[in-house]
């Protein structure tokens, strides 16, 4: 019975390196370092947006003072993949990522830019 166990556990662990040793990947989708900084410059984005919708839902100048250099940087991190990639969508280079970051980052600007005027109007 013990070698059984031992037969068991050897099969397990053999079983967790071939799954261990396997590349990292979705859907046959593995990511890439365009696609990495595609979701970088997404997430700057979302988090600009964020910021200055609450800026402009609650008049905190603070937050469009957050709102315009995350999206700023969302914008400029989608433009650089943008520029970079070397194929189209699906080959790797996170183009489709790259222009969402490139709108994100923008709408978050345009939020952070309407909130600085709604506060200096009000304040």
């Amino acid at each position: 019975m013990f070698v059984h166990l031992l037969g068991g556990l050897e099969l397990a662990t053999s079983a967790a390196e071939h799954a261990l040793a396997q590349p990292a990947a979705v859907s046959g989708y593995a990511f890439t370092a365009g696609r990495l900084w595609s979701l970088a410059g997404i997430a700057l984005g979302v988090a600009g947006m964020v910021a200055g919708g609450l800026a402009l839902a609650r008049s905190v100048r603070r937050a469009a003072g957050v709102a315009l250099p995350a999206g700023l940087a969302g914008a400029v991190i989608g433009g650089l993949v943008v520029a970079a990639a070397e194929g189209g969508p699906g080959t790797g280079y996170g183009i489709v990522g790259g222009y969402v970051a490139l709108v994100v980052g923008l709408v978050a600007m345009v939020l952070g830019a309407l909130a600085l005027v709604r506060s200096r109007r009000t304040g």
